[in-house]
């Protein structure tokens, strides 16, 4: 990975009922020549190495780390493995929030809108 930004650090409510700690929530944005299941890949092992054990978790419920590939340039994806660009990035504001922060006019590959314009429309 090259020229790796990092947006600035966000403490949110967790997603769902299940009670929890808030959420630090950051984005970072790179170039890469991997492909996306191998950088999805690369995520995995470093939530494992972590503690995070996804086989053994609630849906939504506490983790030490949550580490999700949202964009891969203007690629659209869905696999077994992987769908992209992240299915539920366009709902949710810590998401939206430190992508506007490092890339306000990155294009959504699907709704054509930018990241500044998405995040004004989510709740």
């Amino acid at each position: 990975m090259r020229n790796i930004r990092c947006s600035t650090f966000r403490t949110t409510k967790p997603v769902g009922d299940i009670p929890q700690p808030d959420y630090v929530n950051a984005a970072l944005i790179g170039e890469s020549e991997w492909h996306p299941e191998c950088l999805l890949s690369l995520l995995h092992s470093i939530e494992m190495s972590l503690g995070r054990n996804r086989i053994c978790e609630v849906r939504w419920g506490p983790r030490p780390i949550d580490l999700d590939l949202l964009m891969v340039g203007n690629m659209v994806v869905h696999s077994p493995s992987i769908t992209l660009p992240h299915p539920e990035m366009t709902r949710r504001r810590f998401v939206l929030e430190p992508l506007a922060e490092l890339a306000p006019s990155a294009v959504h590959p699907i709704t054509g809108q930018t990241m500044s314009r998405l995040l004004e429309d989510v709740q």
